[in-house]
């Protein structure tokens, strides 16, 4: 099975049941609450792709691994990042908040992170070149079309949006491990081979994401719900979007560059379930 048929809806998918928690209060909290957000969004899509930079220059994996890990540095978490947040008790309006505004903004930062970093992964080399104008229609169709698409049916029916919610975001996990378990089976070779130097990047870039989370948290000042929130949505990242920009034939077309982004995503949610639970524990 080709992955891009399972991954456009799936992405689709998360997007529209995003759009479909939005209101305009999300957005206009950046204005009332702006040291939180400001201090989120500068960990999620400033200081993570630099750290996943750094870690691709310290190790130098092969240019598709690389250029992987840079991309789903790329791609902060979707909605998953919203039910983490409550998990953890920490300030879900703050979540979806950075949720909403993270995906608009990568729709315009990620082409241009991702076309310097074909170059300085040496991705170039392996044949792979990006279509800068082909990446940016095809997050404007698979992103950015849903996500208002759910804001419009939130705005104007707004009990269907609500059950909608309330089905979507019970597939969602699901959906994203029977991706990954897809991939593990179509390139179960190629994994095996590189799993250790594949593993440790990935744990390598959640560890640092979340210690990130706790040094920017504290270093703001920020209450402990937030706190909690910066964590999860700095370490949590939207594998799917970066399934379907390394995979679609009309981006990357290269399946070996998804593989970083899936087994980050099999990793991270490990350690953010034991983040989670020793919060609880705690509690």
């Amino acid at each position: 099975m080709n992955p891009i048929l399972l991954v456009i809806p799936i992405l689709s998918v998360l997007m529209f049941d995003l759009g479909l928690t939005l209101t305009g209060d999300d957005f206009s909290r950046l204005l009332r609450e702006p040291r939180a957000v400001i201090v989120g969004l500068a960990g999620q899509l400033i200081l993570l792709p630099v750290m996943a930079v750094i870690l691709v220059v310290l190790m130098r994996p092969r240019p598709e691994f690389a250029l992987g890990l840079v991309l789903i540095a790329c791609c902060p978490g979707g909605s998953s990042s919203n039910i983490f947040s409550k998990l953890a008790n920490g300030d879900v309006a703050l979540s979806v908040t950075m949720t909403a505004l993270s995906s608009i903004i990568t729709l315009f930062t990620l082409p241009v992170v991702m076309d310097a970093a074909v170059s300085m992964t040496g991705a170039q080399s392996s044949g792979i070149h990006l279509p800068v104008g082909n990446l940016i229609i095809q997050n404007l169709v698979l992103m950015a079309l849903p996500i208002l698409l759910g804001i419009a049916i939130r705005k104007w029916a707004p009990r269907v949006a609500a059950k909608t919610d309330g089905v979507l975001s019970r597939l969602a996990f699901p959906s994203l491990m029977l991706l990954a378990g897809i991939f593990f089976i179509q390139h179960h070779v190629t994994i095996g081979a590189h799993i250790t130097s594949l593993g440790l990047m990935a744990l390598l870039l959640i560890l640092l994401a979340s210690g990130l989370g706790v040094l920017l948290g504290k270093a703001a000042q920020l209450a402990k719900r937030q706190r909690r929130t910066i964590v999860i949505e700095i370490g949590m990242q939207n594998a799917a979007q970066a399934i379907a920009i390394a995979t679609s034939p009309f981006v990357l077309a290269n399946e070996v560059v998804a593989i970083p982004a899936v087994i980050y995503a099999l990793i991270m949610n490990v350690v953010l379930l034991c983040y989670v639970g020793v919060i609880r524990l705690r509690a």
